[in-house]
């Protein structure tokens, strides 16, 4: 975690948006030369028959198992299993470091075709999870558990060593050590990606529009940016290390799509439907979404008292997802902040970014901007 960490601070304050994007593109290629590799070889192992692959996983499990294909084994609460669902379709829509990969293409066409290919490379990668998960459970059976570790995150690294021959060979190592450098190449890039859309957001929005008034010079915000940057990995780090250990990392990563989801979809949403939507609304809306997400996430009983607790939250609480309560806490915010704010005058930018956002029109200052002439 750490060295990782540290990888991640160097390309964010060294090389900045240019090397984030590189560490992205080849992240993009290895990860789903990887994936399609590795379910490759688990459906020969099934005679690339997928029903047969469910097959085995259930015949390689034990009567004491929870493994099953019917709902309810990882999440059960059917509120949870909504709320999660809730997280991950509309947190897509919100992800802040995905949201400015938008700032790197030079108009609204490339800008709408980079959209595409993200929709069909991501859904292409969720569907080949399906072989890796049951994969594991068909090849390695109930011994891939135990090697999978407490938060089941060492599946698919163990997958990789059997798919290779096995530990001990040639063909195990080699494909592990691959699999490991491609989760290591994904962590890095989406870890660098995020920071940087955090540290952007603080020497932007907070030091130099908030604090400075726009009165700073462009090297004062970027060594604003770089200390940002600096600061909120080693929080990422310390958080890791200290409370992450033990738990799933895609439950993990639900969290964080339900903050985008609560945070930023609602604001989005409403700037392009509701032409009354003004700055106050957005301002309310992102802080109601993210506080009580945040505040819901640190009571849910896999937080507090803590994952490997049978007792729950003490406070009652039993979702573990908060994205069912907090995404439409996020709306009311913004309908509050627009309805008490006297800010008004909105029906022509409204009017300009609705015509902008279905036609591309008005976008030629931003190619001009971006591009190298």
């Amino acid at each position: 975690v750490v060295l990782t960490g540290a990888f991640m601070l160097c390309y964010v304050i060294f090389g900045g948006m240019l090397a984030t994007t590189w560490v992205q593109i080849i992240k993009a290629v290895l990860l789903m030369a990887g994936i399609l590799v590795m379910s490759l070889f688990v459906l020969e192992r099934v005679g690339f028959n997928p029903i047969e692959l469910f097959n085995r996983a259930e015949d390689n499990t034990t009567a004491e198992s929870t493994f099953s294909l019917a709902p309810g084994t990882f999440l059960s609460s059917p509120i949870d299993t909504v709320s999660l669902g809730l997280a991950l379709v509309l947190g897509t829509a919100g992800l802040p470091h995905i949201l400015m990969r938008f700032f790197t293409v030079p108009n609204a066409r490339a800008a709408r075709g980079s959209v595409v290919w993200a929709m069909f490379l991501i859904g292409g990668f969720y569907l080949l999870t399906t072989f890796i998960g049951f994969g594991a459970r068909a090849v390695m059976g109930e011994a891939g558990v135990e090697a999978a570790g407490t938060g089941g995150n060492l599946a698919a690294p163990n997958l990789a060593l059997e798919l290779g021959g096995g530990e001990g060979t040639f063909g195990g190592d080699l494909f592990l050590a691959v699999i490991a450098g491609v989760a290591f190449a994904t962590i890095l890039a989406v870890v660098a990606g995020l920071v940087l859309s955090a540290s952007g957001a603080v020497a932007h929005d907070i030091w130099s529009s908030i604090i400075r008034k726009g009165k700073d010079s462009e090297k004062e915000e970027v060594v604003v940016a770089k200390i940002a940057a600096a600061s909120i990995g080693v929080i990422a780090i310390l958080i890791a290390v200290i409370g992450g250990e033990g738990l799933n990392v895609s439950f993990m990563v639900g969290l964080a799509f339900a903050i985008a989801a609560s945070a930023n979809f609602p604001a989005l949403v409403l700037a392009l439907t509701w032409r009354r939507f003004n700055t106050m609304g957005a301002v309310w809306g992102v802080l109601l979404g993210v506080t009580s997400a945040i505040g819901l996430i640190i009571v849910s009983p896999k937080v507090w008292p803590g994952a490997d607790s049978d007792t729950g939250s003490p406070l009652g609480w039993t979702l573990s997802n908060p994205g069912i309560i907090s995404i439409p806490l996020g709306f009311l915010g913004c309908i509050l902040g627009t309805l008490l704010s006297s800010e008004r005058g909105t029906d022509r930018s409204f009017h300009e970014l609705y015509v902008r956002s279905e036609t591309g029109l008005g976008s030629e200052k931003s190619e001009k901007a971006l591009s190298p002439h």
